[in-house]
């Protein structure tokens, strides 16, 4: 049995441990909020440029198709773009969607894909895509709790070219959904081409006038589109990520909270012991006098 100093050391280490997932769940707790709070702000953006792609996808643009909306019927070269955090400690979410993700992977080479091009946005899917041998075209690391739309167009648009250019033909986005604070959701979802069920089914029928030609305008708003797609999975996966965090250092704390009282009784176990030990061993000598 351990002494009773060993223990105390023992008990005092864990107090310790559990001072830092306590400050580091109310930190989390505050960055979700904000986490959040940037979430619902951009989704009346999203949402309002997603009716516009809706509404333009049915207008009569003089046969013009733009080249997001083309479904290509081999399948055979396929992007990805990965959204994971930047930092662990945040529970299974990277796992839950890094476990999806190496499926697909598999399941796509499995169906005869020749080439699968990855861009990774966040450190953790950077090291789990370099770790299985991926071939990763891009990336964005160190996001920080605020990111910036400008810090990721670059690396998406290596994969969204490509896509373009006819290198790859078809896109997924994979990142973990918002749901509540208890609950994220991983998702797998096809990118580009861009499909109905993506768009929705407009309002109304619209005609427009455009500026300076049709093509232009629609060019510029489907890109627009995808990257508010790709950003509104960053923040969405953010928030995430602050809940998983919070909810996993809230069950350290508990767990420090419990072991705590177990080494504590073991203690007085081991203290009671000792003492019982003592007394015997003074009465026995008392005896022998």
């Amino acid at each position: 049995m351990a002494s009773g100093k060993e223990i105390r050391t023992k008990i005092k280490s864990v107090q310790n441990t559990r001072k830092i997932t306590k400050a580091m769940e109310m930190v989390a707790a505050s960055k979700m909020r904000k986490a959040q709070e940037r979430m619902r702000q951009a989704r009346p953006y999203a949402d309002k440029i997603r009716q516009l792609a809706a509404n333009l996808s049915q207008a009569n643009v003089a046969d013009y198709r733009h080249p997001f909306v083309v479904r290509k019927p081999e399948g055979k070269k396929i992007g990805l773009i990965l959204v994971t955090s930047d930092k662990g400690l945040c529970g299974g979410l990277n796992t839950n969607i890094q476990r999806i993700v190496i499926n697909a992977m598999r399941q796509w080479e499995s169906e005869g894909a020749s080439e699968i091009r990855v861009c990774c946005i966040g450190n953790k899917g950077l090291g789990f895509m370099t770790r299985i041998g991926a071939t990763v075209v891009s990336q964005a690391t160190q996001l920080g709790d605020t990111p910036r739309l400008e810090t990721i167009i670059g690396p998406m648009k290596v994969v969204i070219d490509a896509f373009q250019q006819e290198e790859l033909d078809t896109v997924y986005l994979g990142y973990n959904r918002f749901v509540n604070a208890m609950k994220q959701e991983p998702v797998l979802e096809q990118l580009l081409p861009v499909t109905g069920e993506q768009l929705g089914t407009p309002d109304a029928s619209w005609d427009y006038v455009y500026e300076p030609t049709p093509e232009a305008v629609i060019d510029e708003l489907m890109l627009r589109y995808v990257e508010t797609l790709v950003y509104q999975a960053l923040i969405e996966n953010m928030a995430c990520e602050q809940s998983a965090r919070m909810v996993a250092m809230k069950a350290a704390s508990d767990n420090a909270k419990d072991v705590i009282g177990e080494l504590q009784l073991v203690y007085n176990k081991t203290r009671q012991a000792a003492i019982t030990k003592e007394l015997a061993e003074i009465v026995g000598g008392a005896a022998a006098v």
